[in-house]
């Protein structure tokens, strides 16, 4: 490793503390038949305990420089494409698959659109066990009424249960970032009702547009006379911000706007 050039545009920062690997590793809960895709794997100090799981590991590494280490570990279920995770469609490599699990170390720039991506490519992702940025994980995991609770916080938990397991603080890691991590568990919920995730998550977006403005503010596009009924129910009205509500609050909204407008 001393002779590798990390790259700050690849976020690098590679984990070299045991017991927050093991943790990692005690968080995967693998069934038979099971695929563990592991995004930027680096020096593959965490797939050198994946390949010891009853699983096929499929990692991908968007630095060919790591290939020298990475080529090092042998094991007849790791597969290795050196591609950007963010490219690919992930559909060509899980079709065999009836369980499979999602494991990174994410840099905090990319967190975002790397969830989003494996939530929009409509594969069978039961768990997702993720090193992200602390404050992220915090806002990942907040809860309704707090300030860290937002329009991201309301995506992810319609689709999944959010834990945050642990922090990581940052002299866990080679090179030494300025931030501390944490990891975070997301486990796959059992689908909603039918409701169209992007028309939902439109309306959503749009209620969080202005943080520091309450609802009637944010939503007078809207019909406010049916959103404040629904509101009465769970004892708010359009004086309340949207940190203010939960994930079955936003859906009775949208619900009731579309069955009487059609949004």
């Amino acid at each position: 490793m001393s002779n590798f050039k990390f790259k700050k545009r690849y976020g690098q920062n590679f984990l070299k503390d045991d017991k927050t690997l093991n943790e990692i590793i005690s968080n995967i809960t693998v069934k038979p038949k099971s695929l563990i895709i592991e995004i930027g794997p680096g020096h593959g100090a965490l797939t050198k305990k994946l390949v010891l799981l009853d699983a096929d590991i499929l990692a991908f590494e968007i630095d060919l420089e790591a290939k020298e280490e990475l080529d090092k570990i042998k094991s007849s279920r790791l597969k290795i494409i050196y591609k950007d995770f963010l490219s690919v469609n992930l559909s060509d490599y899980v079709k065999d698959y009836e369980n499979i699990y999602v494991v990174a170390n994410i840099p905090y720039y990319i967190t975002t659109p790397i969830i989003e991506k494996i939530i929009n490519s409509n594969i069978k992702v039961g768990e997702m066990v993720l090193m992200v940025q602390k404050e992220v994980a915090d806002r990942f995991a907040a809860k309704c009424g707090t300030n860290e609770y937002g329009y991201f916080t309301v995506y992810l938990n319609y689709y999944y249960d959010v834990k945050k397991i642990c922090n990581v603080p940052k002299e866990c890691f080679y090179p030494q970032p300025k931030v501390d991590s944490a990891i975070i568990k997301l486990t796959k919920k059992s689908s909603n009702e039918f409701i169209n995730p992007k028309d939902l998550f439109a309306f959503v977006k749009q209620c969080f547009k202005f943080k520091r403005k309450n609802l009637k503010n944010n939503l007078s596009n809207y019909n406010l006379s049916t959103i404040s009924e629904v509101l009465k129910r769970y004892n708010h009205d359009l004086t309340n911000r949207a940190e203010d509500l939960t994930l079955i609050e936003f859906i009775d909204i949208y619900k009731s706007l579309k069955s009487n407008f059609g949004m």
